[in-house]
């Protein structure tokens, strides 16, 4: 047995070895009684900026657990430690054949789940593979140019290969530590482990994915990059298989679809098979590029210091006139705004941060609540014909070229102006933002902003500008699917991740994924070891 002390804190000046020394003080013990000991959690509490803290959980082993807990009885942060249990893997009883698109993280580890159970699994990606499509975003953000199937939304790893690499999460599951530790044996960093806040970083990511890739293909999956899902194959009302790039037909007994919030073209074929799909809401807005080091002074009280990371933040307001939450999403340390388009005459942008999030800039998605009862019509797709109309006028504000518009931040308020200071490539091209956006969304933020600036001081500054415009926060519907995990429409086809509606982030996806996964291994008849 093992014990675990949560809440342990240091000061910024006082390094982890003294660790065992401030739990033996609180304990009552020797310093070198503690055997084993080991970080299992860390974090920053700033809520004091002159005095912050890091905070601990600690687990470790001492000679008399029992009478440890026993004088300490009142001490609730004191506790026995759990050993951490991840769910049994039960081989089919039968070939089992899964089709899965997408190889976003809800694709890869759905697949990861269901191959190691058995099943054969064929996993298809439209984009290509990482090593690749690295160096087609890379000629897109020095030159513009744009293919349509490589960039910063499609190919292996998913829309999050480009981003923070945030593995935060408010889903609780049975497979969350197993996918951190997953990703470490991938080339993860092993702090991820015990970060409170955990993120790996586009740098890392590209290195993780190729891993992966190599586990998947020891596993047995046949991976296939450059491959459409252009149309289902249904047969009794049920799917046996999918026609890929418009040629090949490929049977299987479980279709799922992990597509991405993108996949535009798969929701229409979708649509035209008749697979049940609502509108769902989404949100609107910009990314705001603030100064790193103004952030961290609003954040901690210092622009740079040692044994603090670049600081993040998370504003909310609820509009009391419109009843619309206004956020920050997506938050980027020490990052860069990226071009993240899918369609050759839309603009759309997001954020991302290398490992170290040493950028001289930080960037979050400022956005606004859109509801389905704002779209002209109300159809399933009535949300991605409201994202078009926007990334387009977005396009043409600013200049046709991939250069973002963008708007210093007091300009936007109409109370100053200032310089454009922007990360984003292949440019930004100074614009008035609210010809991008709906007006509602326009009014919202500069709304939002002064309770935005009395939470952080500072936060208004001409030293801030707006890149526009963010508009994939999450998927613009959902493909309904039953509490077997199957579509209420086509049995046999299981949505999964953020594409489907039903996740948002890294984490989740992959989450998610594994949870589809394991409901088509129920599925299978008498597919279980009893």
């Amino acid at each position: 047995m093992s014990l675990l002390l949560r809440e342990i804190a240091l000061t910024l000046d006082e390094g982890e070895g003294l660790l065992p020394l401030r739990i033996g003080e609180e304990l009552g013990v020797a310093p070198d009684a503690l055997k084993n000991l080991r970080i299992v959690r860390r974090g920053i509490d700033a809520r004091r900026k002159n005095r912050i803290l890091r905070v601990f959980n600690v687990q470790f082993e001492v000679a008399d657990e029992a009478a440890l807990l026993q004088r300490h009885r009142g001490l609730s942060r004191l506790q026995k430690a759990e050993a951490p249990t991840l769910p049994l893997i039960v081989p089919l009883l039968r070939p089992w054949r899964v089709l899965v698109v997408g190889m976003g993280p809800a694709g890869l580890f759905a697949a990861w789940r269901l191959a190691r159970s058995g099943a054969r699994v064929t996993l298809v990606e439209r984009g290509g593979p990482v090593e690749s499509r690295v160096r087609d975003v890379r000629r897109f953000r020095s030159e513009g140019h744009f293919d349509p199937d490589s960039n910063i939304v499609f190919g292996e790893g998913g829309a999050g290969t480009f981003s923070d690499g945030k593995l935060t999460t408010r889903v609780r599951h049975p497979w969350h530590r197993a996918v951190l530790e997953t990703l470490v044996a991938c080339g993860a960093p092993q702090d991820i482990l015990i970060e409170s806040k955990p993120h790996v970083g586009t740098d890392r990511l590209r290195l993780v994915l190729i891993r992966f890739r190599q586990m998947l293909t020891e596993l047995g999956v046949d991976i296939r990059y450059r491959t459409r899902l252009s149309s289902l194959v249904v047969h009794e009302g049920g799917i046996t298989g999918g026609i890929l790039d418009g040629r090949e037909e490929m049977p299987c007994d479980s279709l799922l679809l992990a597509c991405g919030h993108s996949a535009r073209d798969t929701y229409h074929m979708l649509r035209s098979a008749g697979v049940a799909m609502e509108a769902k809401p989404f949100a609107v807005g910009v990314r705001v590029e603030h100064p790193t080091e103004l952030i961290n002074r609003i954040q901690f009280g210092h622009a740079r210091y040692p044994r603090l990371p670049a600081a993040e933040y998370a504003l909310t307001w609820n509009d009391p006139q419109t009843g619309r939450g206004i956020y920050s999403f997506c938050m980027c340390p020490g990052g860069e705004v990226v071009v993240a388009s899918s369609e050759p005459d839309g603009m759309v942008v997001n954020g991302m941060s290398y490992l170290r999030r040493d950028g001289e800039m930080s960037n979050s998605a400022l956005v606004v609540a859109v509801r389905p009862d704002d779209f002209d019509d109300h159809d399933a797709l009535a949300g991605v014909r409201f994202q078009r109309r926007w990334e387009r006028q977005a396009f043409a504000l600013g200049g046709g070229t991939f250069r973002a518009p963008a708007q210093n931040l007091l300009a936007f308020l109409g109370s100053g102006s200032g310089p454009l200071h922007s990360t984003c490539r292949p440019g930004v091209c100074e614009a008035e933002l609210a010809e991008a956006l709906p007006d509602f969304v326009t009014i919202g933020l500069r709304r939002a902003l002064p309770h935005f600036d009395r939470r952080m001081r500072g936060f208004i500054t001409g030293d801030a500008t707006l890149v526009g415009i963010e508009t994939r926060t999450s998927a613009p519907l959902r493909i309904l699917r039953g509490s077997d995990g199957q579509s209420v429409s086509h049995p046999g086809l299981f949505p999964a991740g953020e594409g489907a509606g039903y996740a948002g982030g890294i984490m989740s996806a992959a989450l998610d994924g594994i949870h589809i996964g394991e409901q088509i291994i129920r599925s299978v008849p008498t597919g279980r070891c009893r």
